[in-house]
């Protein structure tokens, strides 16, 4: 398995990462990167860039020197299950949602987390769930993946979990990749780039996909126009930039 598609950085609007957009289309292009999606942290968080930035999203080009870029955010996940992205921004900006537990919302217990995850799938407004092995933030994974299921929600890999950060989490997402092979959910691979050059190192997720028996039909990273398949089911806008870009490739 080798991918070249990957949903899931960050840049220096979130202060915790180190690289420009701009150094992320350039690593991109050099290494055979053909899309990646822009997934800054949402303003909830203490480092997360101002609202506007999300708003202004629009002045990224959807093909950067021949790489496509997703507007996208990972929003965090707060108390009452609910995410920091506005409606405007939803309808009318990004391309991607991802969500997870952040430290803006301080660990509760399982069942709690449980309910959040299962709130923020119920509502329509996330498309992946980002690194859900996370070891402070445990749940019932097979409620959740079950719902994941059934709302089209995808389910992340991450390959900076228990590698860059999330310490303690490798056999959680074991688990739950075991039971996404079983259940049949989606899944998106993720490095959590929070430098260009950790963009698409997906070793560690790879290792676990191959171990738990997930076959890339289960994989949206394989294809861009795949990308842009599962986003289009999920309600968001078609990009034709995109597609025509990808038309024969």
């Amino acid at each position: 398995m080798q991918f070249f598609i990957d949903l899931h950085t960050h840049t220096i609007a979130s202060d915790h990462a180190y690289s420009t957009i701009v150094e992320c289309v350039n690593y991109a292009k050099n290494n055979g990167i053909v899309m990646f999606a822009t997934t800054d942290h949402g303003p909830a968080l203490e480092d997360g860039p101002h609202p506007w930035h999300f708003n202004n999203l629009k002045v990224v080009p959807r093909i950067c020197d021949g790489v496509a870029v997703l507007r996208g955010i990972e929003a965090n996940i707060d108390q009452n299950g609910d995410i920091d992205v506005t409606k405007a921004q939803l309808d009318k900006v990004l391309d991607i949602v991802l969500a997870g537990f952040h430290p803006s919302n301080p660990p509760s217990d399982a069942d709690a987390h449980t309910k959040m995850y299962l709130k923020v799938i119920e509502s329509g407004n996330v498309d992946v769930i980002s690194h859900p092995g996370c070891a402070a933030y445990p749940c019932d994974y097979e409620q959740v993946l079950l719902a994941a299921k059934e709302h089209n929600v995808a389910i992340e890999i991450n390959s900076s979990s228990d590698v860059n950060t999330r310490f303690g989490s490798h056999d959680n997402c074991v688990e739950i990749a075991k039971l996404a092979k079983k259940i049949g959910n989606t899944i998106a691979v993720g490095s959590d780039a929070h430098i260009c050059y950790y963009m698409c190192n997906f070793e560690p997720s790879i290792e676990i996909i191959k171990n738990a028996g997930i076959s890339e039909d289960q994989i949206i990273n394989t294809s861009p126009n795949r990308v842009l398949d599962f986003l289009e089911s999920r309600g968001h806008r078609p990009i034709p930039e995109m597609r025509e870009f990808f038309k024969n490739k």
